[in-house]
């Protein structure tokens, strides 16, 4: 996990919502890692769980990503966890929950639905404190800019 907080730094540095991803083979081996870019990418689907599994897939040249677990910053989105499903991931760890859109216990729990062919061990809430921190920090840093450039050409009124 500590390496996926440092795939979350450097999405932030670059500007992108900061959600770092490390997957690894069973034998504990890392298969790729990453972090959002969507901005960057001009790609919706450029989560840092979506960019994980398509290089791991690559490397490994076989869709389905058997045996894995991903670490991952931020609790999944619906579509990650579709993703992680269909890839055959077999573990998924996160860190801070995501109340608006965390597909596994926050907003939605879908894996409490069994529309599912694929069931995925889960464990949320590791280095909990420290992703949620980076998250705050950048959305705190985001709204003081933001109020910045308001007070600078009067867009926000005062």
């Amino acid at each position: 996990m500590r390496r996926a907080l440092a795939q979350a730094e450097r999405a932030a540095d670059l500007g992108e919502v900061p959600v770092g991803a490390v997957l690894v083979d069973a034998g504990g081996l890392c298969l790729a890692e990453g972090h959002n870019q969507p901005i960057r990418s001009h790609d919706p689907t450029a989560h840092a769980e979506i960019r994980v599994l398509r290089e791991a897939a690559e490397r490994l040249q076989n869709y389905r990503l058997v045996g894995s677990t991903l670490y991952v910053t931020l609790e999944p989105c619906a579509m990650c966890v579709g993703a992680l499903v269909h890839a055959r991931v077999k573990r998924l760890v996160y860190g801070a929950r995501e109340y608006k859109t965390g597909a596994i216990e926050s907003a939605g729990q879908l894996f409490e639905h069994m529309c599912f062919n694929h069931r995925i061990e889960i464990e949320g809430g590791l280095l909990e404190d420290e992703a949620a921190r980076l998250l705050s920090d950048f959305f705190a840093q985001r709204r003081k800019q933001k109020r910045g450039l308001g007070a600078q050409t009067g867009e926000f009124g005062s």
